[in-house]
Protein backbone atom coordinates (compact mmCIF):
# COMPACT_ATOMS: atom_id res chain seq x y z
CA UNK A 1 0.00 0.00 0.00
CA UNK A 2 2.98 2.08 -0.47
CA UNK A 3 1.97 4.35 -3.36
CA UNK A 4 -1.83 5.09 -1.25
CA UNK A 5 -0.22 5.88 1.73
CA UNK A 6 2.39 8.35 -0.30
CA UNK A 7 -0.87 9.94 -1.69
CA UNK A 8 -1.90 10.34 1.98
CA UNK A 9 1.10 11.51 3.84
CA UNK A 10 0.82 14.40 1.09
CA UNK A 11 -2.91 15.17 1.98
CA UNK A 12 -1.91 14.74 5.86
CA UNK A 13 0.45 17.87 4.69
CA UNK A 14 -2.35 19.64 3.28
CA UNK A 15 -4.06 21.43 5.97
CA UNK A 16 -7.94 23.58 4.72
CA UNK A 17 -5.93 27.03 5.17
CA UNK A 18 -3.40 25.53 2.61
CA UNK A 19 -5.06 23.78 0.39
CA UNK A 20 -7.15 27.72 -0.62
CA UNK A 21 -3.88 29.27 -0.35
CA UNK A 22 -2.39 27.11 -2.93
CA UNK A 23 -5.95 27.01 -5.13
CA UNK A 24 -5.83 31.14 -5.38
CA UNK A 25 -2.02 30.69 -6.64
CA UNK A 26 -4.56 29.78 -10.13
CA UNK A 27 -8.00 30.71 -9.23
CA UNK A 28 -9.78 34.53 -8.46
CA UNK A 29 -12.06 34.08 -6.12
CA UNK A 30 -14.59 32.11 -5.41
CA UNK A 31 -13.90 31.50 -1.42
CA UNK A 32 -17.10 29.71 -0.88
CA UNK A 33 -16.14 26.62 -3.51
CA UNK A 34 -12.29 26.58 -2.31
CA UNK A 35 -13.36 26.16 1.54
CA UNK A 36 -15.82 23.97 0.90
CA UNK A 37 -13.16 21.29 -1.55
CA UNK A 38 -10.21 21.72 1.03
CA UNK A 39 -12.55 20.73 4.06
CA UNK A 40 -13.51 17.62 2.00
CA UNK A 41 -9.81 16.58 1.41
CA UNK A 42 -9.00 16.95 4.78
CA UNK A 43 -11.82 14.73 5.22
CA UNK A 44 -10.31 12.36 2.79
CA UNK A 45 -6.54 12.55 5.17
CA UNK A 46 -9.32 12.32 8.31
CA UNK A 47 -10.85 9.32 7.61
CA UNK A 48 -7.82 7.36 6.39
CA UNK A 49 -6.57 7.74 10.07
CA UNK A 50 -9.60 5.78 11.62
CA UNK A 51 -9.85 2.28 12.21
CA UNK A 52 -10.72 0.40 9.20
CA UNK A 53 -14.16 -0.65 11.02
CA UNK A 54 -15.21 2.85 11.69
CA UNK A 55 -13.72 3.89 7.58
CA UNK A 56 -16.20 2.09 6.42
CA UNK A 57 -19.01 3.90 7.75
CA UNK A 58 -17.94 7.27 6.79
CA UNK A 59 -19.16 7.77 3.71
CA UNK A 60 -17.38 11.33 0.86
CA UNK A 61 -19.09 14.19 1.16
CA UNK A 62 -19.33 15.22 -2.31
CA UNK A 63 -20.01 18.69 -3.82
CA UNK A 64 -22.32 20.46 -6.39
CA UNK A 65 -20.79 23.60 -7.24
CA UNK A 66 -23.26 25.89 -8.69
CA UNK A 67 -22.25 29.08 -10.93
CA UNK A 68 -22.07 30.14 -14.57
CA UNK A 69 -19.18 29.05 -16.99
CA UNK A 70 -16.35 30.24 -16.94
CA UNK A 71 -15.59 30.77 -13.45
CA UNK A 72 -13.37 28.42 -12.04
CA UNK A 73 -15.70 25.54 -11.35
CA UNK A 74 -13.47 22.75 -13.45
CA UNK A 75 -10.32 24.71 -12.44
CA UNK A 76 -10.67 24.17 -8.67
CA UNK A 77 -11.13 20.28 -9.13
CA UNK A 78 -8.30 19.79 -11.62
CA UNK A 79 -6.16 21.92 -9.35
CA UNK A 80 -7.06 19.95 -6.12
CA UNK A 81 -6.45 16.02 -7.85
CA UNK A 82 -2.98 17.72 -9.00
CA UNK A 83 -2.50 18.80 -5.65
CA UNK A 84 -2.88 15.37 -3.97
CA UNK A 85 -1.59 13.34 -6.52
CA UNK A 86 -4.79 11.40 -6.33
CA UNK A 87 -6.89 9.40 -9.73
CA UNK A 88 -9.00 12.24 -11.42
CA UNK A 89 -11.21 12.11 -14.04
CA UNK A 90 -13.17 14.86 -15.61
CA UNK A 91 -16.76 13.70 -17.46
CA UNK A 92 -19.62 15.37 -18.74
CA UNK A 93 -22.82 14.46 -17.82
CA UNK A 94 -23.95 15.22 -21.89
CA UNK A 95 -21.95 12.37 -22.92
CA UNK A 96 -24.43 10.05 -21.64
CA UNK A 97 -27.16 11.55 -22.56
CA UNK A 98 -28.17 9.09 -24.56
CA UNK A 99 -27.62 5.88 -22.52
CA UNK A 100 -29.87 3.21 -23.41
CA UNK A 101 -29.95 4.48 -27.03
CA UNK A 102 -26.67 5.24 -27.90
CA UNK A 103 -23.82 6.48 -26.37
CA UNK A 104 -21.46 5.63 -22.99
CA UNK A 105 -22.00 3.82 -20.17
CA UNK A 106 -22.36 5.90 -16.94
CA UNK A 107 -19.76 3.04 -15.55
CA UNK A 108 -17.04 4.25 -18.32
CA UNK A 109 -16.40 6.62 -15.87
CA UNK A 110 -15.09 4.69 -12.96
CA UNK A 111 -13.18 2.16 -15.31
CA UNK A 112 -11.34 5.64 -16.66
CA UNK A 113 -10.64 6.65 -13.40
CA UNK A 114 -9.04 3.14 -12.72
CA UNK A 115 -6.62 3.59 -16.21
CA UNK A 116 -5.65 7.28 -14.81
CA UNK A 117 -4.80 5.72 -11.41
CA UNK A 118 -2.74 2.98 -13.01
CA UNK A 119 -0.92 5.75 -15.05
CA UNK A 120 0.07 7.19 -11.51
CA UNK A 121 0.88 3.64 -9.70
CA UNK A 122 3.09 2.86 -12.65
CA UNK A 123 5.02 6.07 -12.68
CA UNK A 124 5.81 5.32 -8.72
CA UNK A 125 6.48 1.95 -9.59
CA UNK A 126 9.06 2.81 -12.31
CA UNK A 127 10.91 5.68 -9.99
CA UNK A 128 11.29 2.11 -7.55
CA UNK A 129 13.28 -0.25 -10.08
CA UNK A 130 14.80 2.97 -12.04
CA UNK A 131 18.21 2.03 -10.35
CA UNK A 132 17.96 -1.96 -10.62
CA UNK A 133 17.13 -1.19 -15.02
CA UNK A 134 19.89 1.19 -15.49
CA UNK A 135 22.38 -0.98 -14.32
CA UNK A 136 20.63 -4.20 -16.34
CA UNK A 137 20.44 -1.82 -19.22
CA UNK A 138 24.01 -0.43 -19.04
CA UNK A 139 25.15 -4.35 -18.70
CA UNK A 140 23.43 -5.25 -21.82
CA UNK A 141 24.69 -2.36 -23.52
CA UNK A 142 28.52 -3.67 -22.77
CA UNK A 143 27.32 -6.90 -24.30
CA UNK A 144 26.43 -5.89 -27.31
CA UNK A 145 29.90 -3.97 -27.52
CA UNK A 146 32.03 -6.51 -26.62
CA UNK A 147 30.23 -9.24 -28.05
CA UNK A 148 30.48 -12.74 -26.63
CA UNK A 149 31.67 -11.67 -23.12
CA UNK A 150 28.51 -12.17 -21.61
CA UNK A 151 29.07 -16.06 -22.47
CA UNK A 152 32.12 -16.07 -20.70
CA UNK A 153 32.45 -17.84 -17.37
CA UNK A 154 33.18 -16.08 -14.11
CA UNK A 155 36.87 -16.50 -12.40
CA UNK A 156 35.54 -18.39 -9.68
CA UNK A 157 34.32 -21.28 -12.43
CA UNK A 158 37.23 -21.24 -14.66
CA UNK A 159 39.89 -21.87 -11.54
CA UNK A 160 38.17 -25.67 -10.72
CA UNK A 161 39.31 -27.66 -8.44
CA UNK A 162 38.87 -30.54 -10.89
CA UNK A 163 41.11 -29.09 -13.30
CA UNK A 164 45.20 -30.37 -13.01
CA UNK A 165 47.51 -28.55 -11.42
CA UNK A 166 49.33 -26.62 -13.86
CA UNK A 167 47.15 -27.47 -16.83
CA UNK A 168 47.94 -24.94 -19.14
CA UNK A 169 44.30 -24.66 -20.99
CA UNK A 170 42.75 -23.96 -17.25
CA UNK A 171 45.57 -20.90 -17.26
CA UNK A 172 44.81 -19.87 -21.27
CA UNK A 173 41.31 -19.75 -20.06
CA UNK A 174 41.56 -17.70 -16.97
CA UNK A 175 43.86 -15.45 -18.98
CA UNK A 176 40.83 -15.00 -21.93
CA UNK A 177 38.61 -13.92 -19.24
CA UNK A 178 40.82 -11.54 -17.30
CA UNK A 179 41.37 -9.84 -20.88
CA UNK A 180 37.95 -10.03 -21.63
CA UNK A 181 36.65 -8.69 -18.14
CA UNK A 182 39.28 -5.69 -18.83
CA UNK A 183 37.99 -5.04 -21.76
CA UNK A 184 34.33 -4.76 -20.13
CA UNK A 185 35.36 -2.81 -18.02
CA UNK A 186 37.17 -0.59 -20.09
CA UNK A 187 33.83 -0.35 -22.22
CA UNK A 188 31.90 0.53 -19.12
CA UNK A 189 34.14 3.16 -18.02
CA UNK A 190 33.47 5.25 -21.49
CA UNK A 191 30.24 4.27 -21.68
CA UNK A 192 29.57 6.33 -18.42
CA UNK A 193 31.79 8.91 -19.96
CA UNK A 194 29.71 9.84 -23.03
CA UNK A 195 32.62 8.55 -25.20
CA UNK A 196 29.96 5.69 -26.94
CA UNK A 197 27.42 7.94 -27.82
CA UNK A 198 27.76 7.30 -31.45
CA UNK A 199 28.89 3.90 -31.44
CA UNK A 200 26.23 1.34 -33.32
CA UNK A 201 25.17 -1.47 -31.71
CA UNK A 202 22.31 -3.80 -32.76
CA UNK A 203 19.12 -4.09 -30.91
CA UNK A 204 16.50 -6.84 -30.11
CA UNK A 205 12.95 -5.19 -30.15
CA UNK A 206 9.74 -6.68 -30.27
CA UNK A 207 7.28 -6.00 -33.31
CA UNK A 208 4.39 -3.97 -32.24
CA UNK A 209 0.81 -5.79 -33.22
CA UNK A 210 -1.46 -4.14 -35.39
CA UNK A 211 -4.20 -2.86 -32.74
CA UNK A 212 -7.47 -4.25 -32.86
CA UNK A 213 -10.57 -2.13 -33.89
CA UNK A 214 -14.03 -3.11 -33.11
CA UNK A 215 -16.81 -1.45 -33.88
CA UNK A 216 -20.20 -1.35 -33.44
CA UNK A 217 -23.16 -0.30 -31.40
CA UNK A 218 -22.61 -0.64 -28.16
CA UNK A 219 -18.99 -1.95 -28.32
CA UNK A 220 -17.51 1.18 -26.77
CA UNK A 221 -18.69 -0.41 -23.47
CA UNK A 222 -17.15 -3.80 -23.36
CA UNK A 223 -14.46 -3.73 -20.89
CA UNK A 224 -12.75 -6.81 -22.30
CA UNK A 225 -8.71 -6.45 -22.81
CA UNK A 226 -9.20 -7.95 -26.32
CA UNK A 227 -5.58 -6.35 -27.01
CA UNK A 228 -4.31 -8.27 -24.40
CA UNK A 229 -5.91 -11.69 -25.89
CA UNK A 230 -4.74 -11.76 -29.02
CA UNK A 231 -1.06 -10.86 -28.01
CA UNK A 232 -1.52 -14.43 -26.09
CA UNK A 233 -2.76 -16.25 -29.07
CA UNK A 234 -0.18 -14.28 -31.41
CA UNK A 235 2.55 -14.44 -29.62
CA UNK A 236 4.51 -11.31 -30.77
CA UNK A 237 7.83 -11.85 -33.05
CA UNK A 238 11.19 -9.39 -32.51
CA UNK A 239 13.16 -8.05 -34.92
CA UNK A 240 16.82 -6.69 -35.15
CA UNK A 241 17.62 -2.91 -35.30
CA UNK A 242 20.80 -0.84 -35.56
CA UNK A 243 20.95 1.85 -33.59
CA UNK A 244 23.25 4.36 -31.99
CA UNK A 245 24.28 4.19 -28.26
CA UNK A 246 22.22 7.05 -26.98
CA UNK A 247 18.91 5.27 -28.54
CA UNK A 248 19.41 1.95 -27.73
CA UNK A 249 20.17 3.13 -24.16
CA UNK A 250 16.28 4.40 -23.96
CA UNK A 251 15.09 1.30 -24.98
CA UNK A 252 17.04 -1.44 -23.33
CA UNK A 253 15.92 0.81 -20.13
CA UNK A 254 12.27 0.80 -21.06
CA UNK A 255 12.75 -3.08 -21.73
CA UNK A 256 14.08 -3.48 -18.44
CA UNK A 257 11.90 -1.41 -16.21
CA UNK A 258 8.76 -3.24 -17.96
CA UNK A 259 10.55 -6.68 -17.17
CA UNK A 260 10.62 -5.64 -13.64
CA UNK A 261 7.34 -4.19 -12.85
CA UNK A 262 5.06 -6.49 -11.00
CA UNK A 263 1.41 -6.08 -13.50
CA UNK A 264 -0.44 -7.66 -10.69
CA UNK A 265 0.76 -5.42 -7.96
CA UNK A 266 0.41 -2.11 -10.31
CA UNK A 267 -3.47 -3.18 -10.86
CA UNK A 268 -4.28 -4.18 -7.44
CA UNK A 269 -2.37 -1.02 -6.15
CA UNK A 270 -4.26 1.42 -8.62
CA UNK A 271 -7.90 -0.14 -7.57
CA UNK A 272 -7.21 0.64 -4.34
CA UNK A 273 -5.82 3.88 -4.81
CA UNK A 274 -9.29 4.53 -6.95
CA UNK A 275 -11.52 3.55 -4.72
CA UNK A 276 -9.46 5.63 -1.36
CA UNK A 277 -8.44 8.62 -3.00
CA UNK A 278 -10.29 8.86 -6.78
CA UNK A 279 -11.88 12.10 -7.79
CA UNK A 280 -14.86 12.16 -10.44
CA UNK A 281 -15.66 15.93 -11.54
CA UNK A 282 -18.85 15.57 -13.72
CA UNK A 283 -19.58 18.35 -15.29
CA UNK A 284 -23.10 19.82 -16.73
CA UNK A 285 -24.73 17.85 -14.66
CA UNK A 286 -27.60 20.56 -15.03
CA UNK A 287 -27.63 19.12 -18.43
CA UNK A 288 -29.83 15.66 -17.39
CA UNK A 289 -32.43 17.20 -15.77
CA UNK A 290 -35.87 16.41 -17.87
CA UNK A 291 -37.54 18.97 -20.02
CA UNK A 292 -40.41 19.26 -22.14
CA UNK A 293 -38.75 16.98 -24.55
CA UNK A 294 -40.36 13.71 -24.20
CA UNK A 295 -37.62 11.23 -25.72
CA UNK A 296 -35.18 13.90 -23.87
CA UNK A 297 -36.59 13.15 -20.80
CA UNK A 298 -36.20 9.53 -20.97
CA UNK A 299 -32.66 9.59 -21.56
CA UNK A 300 -32.30 11.97 -19.42
CA UNK A 301 -33.92 10.49 -16.19
CA UNK A 302 -32.06 7.44 -17.34
CA UNK A 303 -28.41 8.81 -16.72
CA UNK A 304 -29.51 9.98 -13.41
CA UNK A 305 -30.80 6.67 -12.68
CA UNK A 306 -27.50 5.36 -13.39
CA UNK A 307 -25.45 7.81 -12.15
CA UNK A 308 -27.08 7.47 -8.33
CA UNK A 309 -26.08 3.79 -7.86
CA UNK A 310 -22.67 5.40 -8.70
CA UNK A 311 -22.27 7.74 -6.51
CA UNK A 312 -24.40 5.75 -4.02
CA UNK A 313 -22.02 3.39 -3.61
CA UNK A 314 -21.71 0.00 -6.43
CA UNK A 315 -19.24 -2.19 -7.57
CA UNK A 316 -18.08 -2.04 -11.31
CA UNK A 317 -16.13 -4.52 -13.12
CA UNK A 318 -12.70 -3.43 -14.97
CA UNK A 319 -10.43 -5.18 -17.00
CA UNK A 320 -7.85 -4.83 -13.45
CA UNK A 321 -10.87 -6.11 -11.76
CA UNK A 322 -14.13 -5.01 -9.55
CA UNK A 323 -13.72 -1.53 -7.93
CA UNK A 324 -16.06 -0.32 -5.21
CA UNK A 325 -17.46 3.14 -6.00
CA UNK A 326 -18.40 3.97 -1.74
CA UNK A 327 -15.57 6.40 -1.06
CA UNK A 328 -15.08 8.20 -4.46
CA UNK A 329 -15.52 11.72 -3.96
CA UNK A 330 -18.13 13.03 -6.70
CA UNK A 331 -18.17 16.56 -7.49
CA UNK A 332 -20.51 17.75 -9.71
CA UNK A 333 -21.18 20.84 -11.45
CA UNK A 334 -23.68 23.15 -13.61
CA UNK A 335 -24.53 26.15 -14.65
CA UNK A 336 -28.30 25.46 -13.73
CA UNK A 337 -30.00 28.72 -16.09
CA UNK A 338 -32.81 26.76 -17.39
CA UNK A 339 -33.14 24.27 -14.12
CA UNK A 340 -32.65 24.09 -10.35
CA UNK A 341 -30.42 21.25 -8.25
CA UNK A 342 -34.36 20.44 -6.61
CA UNK A 343 -35.45 19.37 -10.42
CA UNK A 344 -32.86 16.53 -10.16
CA UNK A 345 -33.91 12.98 -8.90
CA UNK A 346 -34.41 13.36 -4.62
CA UNK A 347 -32.33 10.39 -4.26
CA UNK A 348 -29.47 12.31 -6.58
CA UNK A 349 -29.66 15.67 -4.44
CA UNK A 350 -29.14 13.63 -1.46
CA UNK A 351 -25.84 12.20 -2.69
CA UNK A 352 -24.77 15.81 -2.85
CA UNK A 353 -24.66 17.13 0.52
CA UNK A 354 -22.75 20.39 0.32
CA UNK A 355 -23.71 22.79 -2.17
CA UNK A 356 -21.87 25.71 -3.15
CA UNK A 357 -22.65 28.73 -5.52
CA UNK A 358 -20.18 30.31 -7.04
CA UNK A 359 -20.22 34.68 -8.51
CA UNK A 360 -20.08 35.99 -11.60
CA UNK A 361 -16.73 37.80 -12.25
CA UNK A 362 -16.58 41.25 -11.45
CA UNK A 363 -14.70 43.70 -13.65
CA UNK A 364 -12.25 43.79 -10.79
CA UNK A 365 -12.24 39.66 -10.86
CA UNK A 366 -10.89 39.90 -14.47
CA UNK A 367 -8.17 42.31 -13.67
CA UNK A 368 -7.33 40.12 -11.10
CA UNK A 369 -7.42 37.04 -13.75
CA UNK A 370 -4.82 38.54 -15.86
CA UNK A 371 -2.27 39.61 -13.28
CA UNK A 372 -2.24 37.51 -10.14
CA UNK A 373 -2.20 33.91 -11.52
CA UNK A 374 0.62 31.94 -11.75
CA UNK A 375 0.12 30.71 -15.26
CA UNK A 376 -2.24 34.08 -16.14
CA UNK A 377 -2.80 34.82 -19.81
CA UNK A 378 -0.49 38.08 -19.62
CA UNK A 379 2.40 35.66 -18.59
CA UNK A 380 1.55 33.14 -21.31
CA UNK A 381 1.49 35.52 -24.10
CA UNK A 382 4.69 37.23 -22.81
CA UNK A 383 6.65 33.91 -22.56
CA UNK A 384 5.11 33.17 -26.22
CA UNK A 385 6.34 35.87 -27.93
CA UNK A 386 9.64 35.92 -26.49
CA UNK A 387 10.23 32.80 -27.88
CA UNK A 388 10.11 35.20 -31.18
CA UNK A 389 12.47 37.74 -29.12
CA UNK A 390 9.26 40.39 -28.76
CA UNK A 391 9.06 41.46 -25.34
CA UNK A 392 5.63 42.35 -24.49
CA UNK A 393 5.30 45.25 -21.61
CA UNK A 394 1.74 45.13 -20.45
CA UNK A 395 0.42 48.87 -18.57
CA UNK A 396 -1.56 49.04 -15.97
CA UNK A 397 -3.87 51.05 -17.59
CA UNK A 398 -4.23 48.24 -20.53
CA UNK A 399 -5.12 45.23 -18.08
CA UNK A 400 -7.47 47.56 -16.61
CA UNK A 401 -9.05 48.54 -19.92
CA UNK A 402 -8.83 44.99 -21.26
CA UNK A 403 -10.87 44.00 -18.10
CA UNK A 404 -13.28 46.71 -18.51
CA UNK A 405 -14.09 44.65 -22.01
CA UNK A 406 -14.08 41.37 -20.42
CA UNK A 407 -17.02 42.72 -17.99
CA UNK A 408 -19.01 44.77 -20.67
CA UNK A 409 -19.04 42.22 -23.40
CA UNK A 410 -20.19 39.38 -20.70
CA UNK A 411 -22.77 41.43 -19.68
CA UNK A 412 -24.10 42.83 -23.38
CA UNK A 413 -23.61 39.03 -25.09
CA UNK A 414 -23.47 35.32 -23.43
CA UNK A 415 -21.43 35.40 -20.13
CA UNK A 416 -18.89 33.06 -20.83
CA UNK A 417 -16.78 33.78 -17.78
CA UNK A 418 -12.79 33.95 -18.12
CA UNK A 419 -13.04 32.24 -21.20
CA UNK A 420 -14.11 35.89 -22.22
CA UNK A 421 -10.55 37.03 -22.09
CA UNK A 422 -8.74 34.68 -24.18
CA UNK A 423 -10.81 35.69 -27.24
CA UNK A 424 -10.01 39.32 -26.45
CA UNK A 425 -6.31 38.77 -25.73
CA UNK A 426 -6.04 36.65 -28.75
CA UNK A 427 -7.68 39.66 -30.94
CA UNK A 428 -5.79 42.25 -28.83
CA UNK A 429 -2.41 40.82 -29.99
CA UNK A 430 -3.42 39.02 -33.23
CA UNK A 431 -1.48 41.52 -35.21
CA UNK A 432 1.55 41.19 -32.99
CA UNK A 433 1.48 37.25 -33.46
CA UNK A 434 1.17 37.43 -36.98
CA UNK A 435 4.26 40.04 -37.55
CA UNK A 436 6.40 39.24 -34.20
CA UNK A 437 8.82 36.64 -36.36
CA UNK A 438 9.72 39.49 -38.92
CA UNK A 439 10.35 42.31 -35.82
CA UNK A 440 13.62 40.78 -34.82
CA UNK A 441 14.68 41.87 -31.17
CA UNK A 442 11.95 44.62 -30.06
CA UNK A 443 9.71 45.78 -27.11
CA UNK A 444 6.42 46.25 -27.70
CA UNK A 445 4.36 48.48 -24.60
CA UNK A 446 0.59 47.75 -24.21
CA UNK A 447 -1.27 50.55 -22.86
CA UNK A 448 -5.03 51.61 -22.75
CA UNK A 449 -4.70 53.38 -26.17
CA UNK A 450 -2.99 50.25 -27.51
CA UNK A 451 -6.31 48.40 -25.93
CA UNK A 452 -9.11 50.85 -27.22
CA UNK A 453 -7.79 51.47 -30.84
CA UNK A 454 -8.05 47.16 -31.58
CA UNK A 455 -10.97 46.65 -29.15
CA UNK A 456 -13.30 49.34 -29.17
CA UNK A 457 -15.15 49.38 -32.85
CA UNK A 458 -15.62 45.60 -31.86
CA UNK A 459 -17.04 45.83 -28.22
CA UNK A 460 -19.24 48.57 -29.06
CA UNK A 461 -21.07 46.95 -32.27
CA UNK A 462 -23.21 44.57 -29.85
CA UNK A 463 -23.88 42.52 -32.91
CA UNK A 464 -19.88 42.01 -34.27
CA UNK A 465 -18.85 41.44 -30.43
CA UNK A 466 -21.39 38.62 -30.54
CA UNK A 467 -19.15 36.74 -32.99
CA UNK A 468 -15.87 37.65 -31.88
CA UNK A 469 -15.77 38.40 -28.27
Amino acid sequence: MKDTHNVVDSLGKLTPAETVKQLDRYIVGQPQAKRAVAVALRNRWRRQQLSEEMQVEIAPKNILMIGPTGVGKTEIARRLARMTGAPFIKVEATKYTEVGYYGRDVESMVRELVENGLGLVREKFQDQVREEAEQRAENRLVDLLVPGSSELPSLDDVADDSAPEGDASSHDSEDVGKRLQRTRDKMRKMLRDGQLEERTVEVTTASKTPPMVVGGMGMENMDIDLQGMFEKIMPRGSQNREMKVREARTVLMEQETEALLDPEAMNAEAIRLAEELGIIFVDEIDKVIATDGKNADVSRQGVQRDLLPIVEGTSVQTRYGYVRTDHILFIAAGAFHRGKPSELMPELQGRFPIRVELDELTEHDFLQILTEPKNSLTRQYEALLATEQVTIEFQQDALAQLARFAFKVNQSTQNIGARRLYTIMERLLEDLSFDAPGMGKSVVKIDAAYVEQRLSEIAEDEDLSKFIL
